[in-house]
């Protein structure tokens, strides 16, 4: 395998690591139906409890999945995987070249 397609295999755990977890999966989905929630709106949409989905927005944020934008009082968090997004294209595309 060349040194390409490791680099961009190890490149993408993080970001596999993200996405491996139900709840952060369900998370995206919501975000992806709504332009942008709190952790409350986030919360009511889910079995979760608010801290849960603080720790899980969290490693979503970390991993550049989600943004924050400050309202007031409010934190809004929306969708952000356009970096990510990229970064599995370019992993399929790499598979693709080398691996098939």
């Amino acid at each position: 395998m060349s040194q390409k397609a490791i680099e961009t295999f190890r490149a993408c755990i993080p970001l596999f690591q993200a996405l491996s977890d139900s709840a952060r999966q369900d998370i995206i989905l919501l975000l992806a139906e709504n332009e942008a929630l709190t952790v409350n709106e986030i919360t009511e949409n889910s079995t979760l409890s608010r801290p849960a989905i603080s720790h899980h927005l969290k490693i979503l944020r970390d991993n550049r999945l989600v943004s924050i934008e400050q309202k007031g009082t409010q934190r809004y968090y929306s969708l952000s995987i356009e970096a990510s997004v990229v970064m599995l294209k370019e992993l399929i595309q790499t598979v693709e070249e080398t691996c098939m």
